[in-house]
């Protein structure tokens, strides 16, 4: 593996005003700086990481401190930049960028937010180039969330599954999930190497109905927002994503009352599964209606299908 700070340039400005931030310190706990972290371009349902990482930007006045070779580390043609062509020439280039970022939360606290396209290749070298940044910048908790397609109904709480090593920092949450392998990503191998270095890492899987899980919902963006904001003591509010929250959930029943009854009925099996598991009465009844839900995939392309249809309906 090549030396993985070859992967980076530092920007001078940024590395003093995170100099400054750690030397302004008034207690140990502030001693050191939180890292967020999400990439765009894997698994995120509802776009949940992709929306928290877009309010943390547009609300803590980012400072660059650190930027990621895209040219070594994302594959073009896969995910092609967008270029402007004005009649008779090129006129501008977008390249993607990876970026390290020291941003405030409402009180004024400085974090560190880590964002950009996941990379495609140098995965490892990429992970310790993380590491390498971590400890050169005095990071004490490093923290990744995304969405996860799940079959839970909208009309019930959003779940979350904390993980990492610092479990401790997110209680009160059921555990979904037991042993299981699945696809990588350069997020998970992050979080992973990491925690193999000894350094303290939580992450968040907020749970997102797989029928929707292509659309922006902002509720899950939301429940990350407060998760974080927990494990952290940073200050967080997410207004902005709140506001959006009730329009999203009144899109969705205004489309579900113009759908099917088969659709619907799924979704009240949903409802009585989500029910049992969370201890409600009559569990067994519950279960039994549920039984013959259909499959998430099945359920996923009616609800698409049903879209399709309206969105025809309405040209």
């Amino acid at each position: 593996m090549r030396d993985p700070e070859e992967l980076y340039e530092l920007e001078p400005q940024g590395v003093a005003a995170v100099a400054a931030a750690k030397a302004a310190a008034t207690s140990t706990a502030e001693a050191g700086l939180v890292l967020l972290y999400h990439f765009e371009g894997f698994m995120d349902a509802g776009e949940a990481g992709g929306q928290v990482m877009a309010h943390l930007l547009a609300e803590g006045s980012p400072q660059v401190v650190a930027r990621f070779d895209h040219d070594r580390l994302v594959d073009y043609r896969a995910r092609r930049p967008a270029m402007t062509f004005d009649r008779e020439s090129w006129v501008s280039y977008e390249p993607p960028q990876i970026l390290l970022q020291l941003v405030t939360d409402a009180a004024g606290a400085p974090f560190l937010v880590l964002t950009g396209p996941e990379p495609d290749v140098e995965w490892d070298a990429f992970a310790a180039a993380v590491g390498k940044l971590a400890e050169r910048l005095g990071v004490r908790l490093a923290v990744d969330f995304h969405g996860i397609p799940m079959g839970v109904p909208h009309t019930r709480p959003v779940g979350l599954t904390p993980h990492g090593n610092r479990l401790d920092l997110a209680g009160g949450y059921p555990q979904w999930f037991e042993k299981a392998q699945v696809p990588g990503s350069a997020q998970a191998l992050v979080e992973y190497r990491l925690a193999e270095a000894g350094r303290d890492v939580l992450g968040f899987a907020v749970h997102v109905p797989h029928y929707v899980a292509r659309s922006a919902y902002p509720a899950a963006a939301v429940l990350i927002l407060e998760a974080v904001q927990s494990a952290t003591g940073l200050v967080l509010p997410g207004n902005e994503l709140r506001e959006h929250v009730g329009e999203v959930y009144a899109d969705i029943e205004e489309q579900l009352a113009q759908g099917d009854d088969e659709l619907r009925s799924a979704i009240r099996g949903m409802e009585g599964q989500y029910d049992a598991v969370a201890g409600a009465e009559g569990r067994e009844s519950l279960l039994a209606e549920a039984a013959d839900l259909p499959s998430a995939e099945e359920l996923g392309r009616r609800f698409e299908e049903f879209l399709a249809e309206h969105e025809r309906g309405a040209e």
